[in-house]
């Protein structure tokens, strides 16, 4: 159990260090290469800070722990909303600009939508237990694909920006040489990672799926929460708006279409309570900015959403 707890920490922060790593260093190659700061920040970025959701899903999948795979995704997504931009709000309130109420926000409600119909199995067909199939793998990276594509098409409408960056100033032996050792931190740290979870999980008598919902979910997303948090004390309040959409239309379209494309996904001890608490706060985030904020998450919002993931942690736990 002791060692379980020591290589669970060893390796998320390897996670976390090699996103970092991984980030940096591609993102000093794409702007060495002409890529412009928005096609960086809705990529790379966005890339670099799912990657620990990426590397644990897939290695979950691979490893059959199947709760432990789909149970990252939901409970990552639900702690975005709930709690990145709870707390960001609460620290100072949150602008939302209007293309993102009509075109990006959406998006994330389309994204758990599609989950939540692919989790319905039960209901819709009669069967034991609902599964994410290679098929339905297949067309969570369609909808990623459709996705990117419409990133591409709205970047060559927005001029190039610089935002200052010295990114492109690092020599480009140090960018390859850290977007190589990230990636071997992200590889080998997912794989100590999942299998120290796994552990911890038996050792304690409860599921994959509620370590997943809980434990890995908060851990693989404390990169979106420092860089939220973060801008939210720099006033840049924006960008957290911004890193939760992309993060969770990434989650589920790229992470669990990939991971679901290694091998077919049970639910496990995922159920639709899970999977319609996240459908629902996608709602509720997109009407707080858009309908009773006027653009704006205020403080008292951004407290609803925190109440919400707390209450949400001791309804899981308490199951457990």
């Amino acid at each position: 159990m002791f060692l379980n707890i020591i290589f669970l920490i060893v390796g998320l922060g390897l996670i976390l260090w090699g996103a970092s790593a991984l980030t940096d260093g591609a993102s000093s190659i794409a702007r060495r290469m002409g890529v412009s700061d928005l096609i960086v920040g809705l990529t790379v970025v966005s890339f670099g800070t799912s990657a620990p959701e990426l590397t644990i899903s897939v290695m979950s999948a691979l490893d059959g722990n199947a709760g432990l795979a789909v149970g990252n995704i939901v409970g990552s997504n639900i702690f975005n909303i709930c709690m990145i931009i709870g707390v960001t709000a609460l620290i100072k309130p949150v602008h939302v600009e209007r293309t993102l109420m009509s075109n990006e926000i959406p998006l994330v409600v389309l994204s758990s939508l599609v989950l939540l119909v692919m989790g319905c199995g039960v209901w819709l067909d009669g069967v034991s237990q609902a599964v994410l199939t290679r098929v339905d793998g297949l067309i969570l990276l369609l909808f990623f694909a459709v996705f990117m594509r419409y990133v591409f098409a709205s970047a060559k409408s927005e001029p190039a920006e610089n935002d200052g960056s010295n990114d492109a100033a690092m020599p480009v032996w140090r960018a390859v040489l850290l977007t190589v050792l990230g990636l071997a931190a992200l590889i080998w740290g997912g794989d100590k990672f999942v299998d120290s979870a796994s552990g911890i999980a038996s050792s304690l008598g409860i599921s994959d799926a509620v370590i997943g919902l809980t434990i890995v979910a908060a851990g693989t997303s404390l990169p979106e929460l420092a860089t939220s948090v973060t801008a939210a004390l720099k006033g840049r309040t924006g960008i957290a708006v911004g890193n939760v959409i992309g993060s969770n239309i990434f989650n589920i379209f790229m992470v669990l279409g990939a991971s679901a494309t290694v091998r077919s996904l049970p639910f496990a001890g995922i159920g639709m309570a899970d999977l319609l608490l996240l459908a629902g706060v996608s709602v509720l985030f997109w009407l707080v900015a858009r309908v009773w904020g006027n653009s704006t998450i205020n403080r008292a919002e951004g407290g609803l959403l925190v109440v919400i993931y707390v209450a949400y942690m001791c309804f899981t736990v308490a199951g457990a």
